[in-house]
């Protein structure tokens, strides 16, 4: 159960010396870590838990130009393939090899997350909700040069800044991007032959998708300015998937727009083979996210966190992402439900309500955890990444199979 508390009581804030803490929690988010069963001393561990990155694949011969450049020295990261920790305090957008697309900041835990898909060449794979994008890059790198990629996220700004990303990092040949709610996204991959060279006969047609470009018409940018003003979430209620982005092989280039759009309501065989819902949660388990509140105010923790609405409608949320993302998934298929709380309610309790309405659900072992600093979550075959022991982040991974009916 989530706590429901009023305003933020900020006289009532424990302090570092009276906890030992490296953050001074206000005592409301105190009164949510107690009702969840949750130790407020792991927000100690803020400065000594390491920052993490990936190498981008083929830039593994440039680690020391990197550690030069970030002044500090790459730790190789034993349990999973690309990933360095440094000191928590080290800065990399600043660097050269940030700016040059050589590495990006990912927690480890995150990276195992996607590393538990199993992701393989010509897969078709499915980030449901992608933002703000370094899984997205994880998993179009651990595609390469086949398969599939398709981010959905009803952020639009946070999408556009998963784009640039993928731009960023040559990356996106193979994706293509979405802006709409991950409830209700009905889209299925494009299974044809991607890697051949788009054909272009059709650029002048308008009911045909020509090469992405980043350029907008006049109308289109006023269309955009005018709807300035309206939130994110108000817009993608009232309209379709919006496609925001897509690659030369991402299966677009060459489609009727009819085509593309035209969803399915039983995808058994020819959904995604590779899901990854990352739902939106309170992020608590995020240590370095719970850090910012300090600059941002507590306030905002308490509405985005603490506000007794929004608390009950994310579990609600996060069960219905799960369930559509499960409704996406071919049989025989892979889905990864993560999320970075270190809650019962929204990890364990969202997987049981899940299992006991999907009977084609089941929970699988995910082999790699064998090697990985975690420990067992409260329901057999999911897994729980704790700060205290894992020095990342907190996340919980519970890893689906779709059996034939």
């Amino acid at each position: 159960m989530y706590c429901r508390m009023g305003s933020i009581e900020t006289t009532s804030s424990v302090h570092n010396q009276e906890k030992g803490l490296s953050l001074s929690l206000p005592r409301s988010f105190l009164h949510f870590l107690e009702e969840n069963g949750l130790d407020p001393s792991i927000y100690a561990m803020i400065e000594t838990i390491p920052r993490y990155i990936r190498v981008k694949p083929g830039c593994e011969s440039q680690l020391v130009e990197i550690e030069n450049e970030l002044k500090c020295r790459l730790e190789k990261v034993s349990w999973l393939s690309g990933f360095y920790a440094i000191p928590s305090q080290i800065q990399i957008a600043g660097s050269k090899a940030y700016r040059q697309g050589k590495i990006y900041g990912m927690d480890a835990a995150s990276g195992a997350a996607v590393s538990a898909l199993n992701v393989s060449p010509a897969d078709h794979v499915l980030d449901l909700c992608c933002a703000p994008g370094a899984k997205l890059c994880m998993l179009a790198d651990l595609l390469g040069n086949s398969g599939s990629l398709t981010g959905v996220d009803i952020a639009r700004a946070r999408l556009a800044a998963c784009r640039t990303m993928l731009q960023k990092y040559s990356l996106g040949d193979h994706c293509r991007l979405f802006v709409a709610d991950g409830t209700s996204f009905s889209l299925l991959p494009v299974r044809s032959c991607m890697e051949t060279k788009p054909s272009l006969s059709g650029k002048n047609d308008p009911d045909i998708f020509a090469e992405w470009t980043a350029k907008r018409s006049w109308r289109d940018r006023k269309k955009a300015a005018k709807a300035g003003n309206i939130a994110d979430l108000d817009q993608i209620k009232s309209t379709s998937p919006e496609l925001i982005f897509y690659g030369r092989y991402s299966g677009v280039v060459g489609l009727c727009k009819n085509e593309l759009f035209s969803a399915v309501d039983e995808p058994s065989f020819s959904g995604y083979d590779r899901v990854l819902v990352d739902a939106e949660c309170t992020h608590d388990g995020s240590l370095k996210h719970i850090q910012k509140f300090e600059d941002w105010g507590w306030e905002t923790l308490e509405r985005r966190v603490l506000d007794a609405k929004r608390t009950d409608s994310l579990l609600h949320l996060q069960l219905q992402l799960l369930t559509n993302g499960f409704r996406l998934l071919r049989v025989g298929g892979t889905l990864i439900y993560s999320t970075c709380s270190l809650t019962v309610a929204q990890n364990e309790d969202v997987v049981k309500q899940f299992l006991s309405r999907n009977s084609l659900a089941e929970l699988r072992h995910v082999e790699a955890s064998a090697i990985w600093p975690c420990r067992s979550g409260g329901i057999p075959n999911t897994l729980r990444f704790d700060p205290k022991t894992s020095q990342t982040s907190g996340l919980f991974i519970a890893k689906f199979t779709r059996l034939a009916s």
